[in-house]
């Protein structure tokens, strides 16, 4: 008998967090076949010498609900090594809607999610109206990655509600409609249930996304729902209670007595904060406090910064600014060329950019006037370098003035980042090591034009890894391996096992990393998005068929849905 594919003489890393070990690995029929030392034939041969085998990386916070439909591939996921992605988070889902009521659910996405209204009119086939025909229609779809997805609030409301679910409170019939719809979609294959009550979702006319117009008492209501049908996992973007103690313990409250009421595991996402530096550590006693009292909780956390990554060519914190808007409307090219040769146009623009934002609110991953002690050049993917406002000190310039030129040096195409969160390394070290975190949150899908941490993963590999080396191979690995698959119930992944669905990657541990993003046009409409592959990712393999070689996509689709 020929196998399928063997992975031979690489080091296995096999997700469980045990020691490293050489190998080969047999895969026949979407499954390991065998691991140890093979000698039979297969129909494909990787030579892994040098190389590290791992496990599928899984991301369980994306927003790939409406890209699934354009994307075969799942990019920029994929060029990371993620074999498995949830989506779905935040109460974000375009089921259950009708068709004719689409815009309902693309208004939620537009703005808190910078999910393009016009891509997504273009780019959908809309083929259902339930939660379980919506699963029906990602299932038919071809796939390059494996995805599974939660049931969201805001879709729910506006499916029962109509226009008054951006501004009003359901009725006691409503919220009863709503927890048959959640069963009916957990029954048929949602991975759980999700909401957002967060003020940094909002519509594209400064109104709250649907699901912040919910009460507590239906929160509960249709996570309670959820715990009837004995599985599922309830998702939040968690209230903002600011700072004042008492809010913080009501809230902290009602999420513990609700996982433990509900007996749903509940997840949220965690960052630390400038403003706030030790906001974050409450929130991971109540991990604790929650486990104490019976019920199950864990945070979603990142592997670093959240960061705004801007250009000219792209879009810069100044666009809507006073003679900075005129002067964007024109070509790169002529902008790059109007800059180096009018001073008093430079003069003014520097003005203006140095003087004080005005303008409407600013939420989520928008840019916002920027900090130039939080803004780094991104020439490259190091990581540790000066900011733009010591650079300036340096050459006793106006850190605007040396934005742009240094941009004019690259023809308007340098990228700039800007941490919005997780400005502390230390803080988000410490809690990647949180024995209830689990290190995912990657918004693949989501604020595409705005920020690209589809990279989390190999960023992980390359700083906390290799540069840093506080974290062994083997313990980064089993956090986006095994911790993040058993969390979301996935038992038959994460761990390179015997019988395990061959979802397995191949890196270089001495390469591995982000490659530097690029900005694209490739959305449906010519939409523009940041794209980022990966350096070091050999081999991606999902369910048995290689899907990449060097960011190469082989042209197979072996991508499955995953119910619950």
């Amino acid at each position: 008998m020929a196998y399928d594919i063997v992975v031979k003489n690489g080091m296995v890393v096999d997700g469980s967090g045990g020691a490293r070990y050489r190998g080969d690995l047999a895969i026949q029929d979407g499954v390991i076949a065998r691991i140890g030392r093979i000698t039979e034939k297969a129909r494909q041969t990787i030579d892994a010498e040098g190389h590290v085998v791992t496990p599928g990386f899984v991301d369980g916070h994306t927003h790939m609900d409406a890209q699934v439909f354009w994307d075969p591939l799942g990019s920029c996921s994929c060029y990371h090594g993620v074999t498995t992605a949830v989506m779905g988070n935040c109460g974000f889902t375009l089921a259950p809607c009708k068709q004719e009521q689409a815009d309902l659910v693309f208004r939620s996405l537009e703005r808190a999610e910078d999910i393009s209204r016009d891509a997504m009119l273009e780019g959908i086939e809309w083929r259902w109206e339930t939660f379980p025909q919506f699963l029906d229609a990602v299932d038919e779809q071809p796939k390059g990655i494996n995805y599974a997805g939660y049931v969201g609030h805001s879709a729910l409301r506006t499916y029962v509600m109509g226009e008054r679910a951006f501004a009003e409170e359901a009725t006691d019939d409503e919220v009863r409609k709503m927890q048959a719809i959640v069963k009916e979609a957990i029954n048929a294959g949602a991975i759980g249930f999700s909401t957002s009550r967060t003020p940094n979702h909002i519509t594209a006319d400064d109104k709250p996304v649907a699901s912040r117009l919910a009460n507590w008492e239906e929160v509960r209501a249709l996570v309670n729902a959820v715990g009837e049908t004995g599985k599922g996992i309830f998702e939040i973007a968690g209230e903002s209670p600011g700072r004042n103690p008492e809010r913080i313990r009501d809230y902290h409250d009602r999420l513990r007595d609700l996982a433990v009421e509900s007996g749903v595991t509940q997840t949220w996402g965690m960052f630390s904060l400038k403003v706030a530096p030790d906001f974050w550590r409450p929130y991971f006693d109540l991990l604790n406090e929650t486990a104490e009292a019976g019920g199950r909780m864990f945070a979603q956390v990142h592997s670093r910064a959240l960061n705004n990554i801007f250009s000219f060519e792209s879009s810069t914190p100044f666009d809507n600014w006073d003679v900075w808007s005129d002067f964007r409307r024109l070509p790169l090219d002529e902008q790059c060329a109007r800059m180096k040769s009018d001073g008093e146009l430079k003069a003014k623009l520097i003005e203006v950019a140095s003087g004080e934002y005005t303008g409407p609110r600013i939420v989520g991953a928008e840019l916002r006037p920027p900090d130039w002690d939080c803004v780094f050049m991104m020439d490259d993917m190091i990581y540790d370098k000066p900011s733009l406002a010591q650079m300036a000190r340096q050459h006793s310039a106006n850190p605007v003035e040396l934005m742009i030129d240094l941009s004019l040096e690259q023809d308007l195409k340098l990228f700039f980042r800007t941490p919005i969160a997780n400005e502390d390394q230390s803080h988000v070290l410490e809690m990647i090591k949180h024995p209830r975190s689990v290190v995912t949150f990657s918004d693949s899908g989501a604020h595409v034009s705005q920020i690209m941490d589809s990279s989390l993963q190999t960023h992980l590999l390359s700083y906390w890894v290799r540069e840093k080396e506080a974290l062994t191979l083997e313990e980064a690995i089993r956090q986006i391996t095994y911790n993040t698959a058993t969390v979301w119930g996935f038992h038959d992944r994460g761990l390179l096992r015997e019988g395990m669905k061959a979802d397995v990657v191949v890196l270089d541990p001495d390469t591995v990393g982000p490659a530097m993003p690029e900005l694209v046009y490739d959305l449906p409409g010519g939409a523009r998005r940041l794209k980022q592959t990966a350096d070091g990712m050999m081999h991606t393999i999902v369910n048995g068929e290689i899907l990449l070689t060097d960011n190469e996509h082989s042209g197979a689709t072996p991508g499955q849905l995953l119910r619950g």
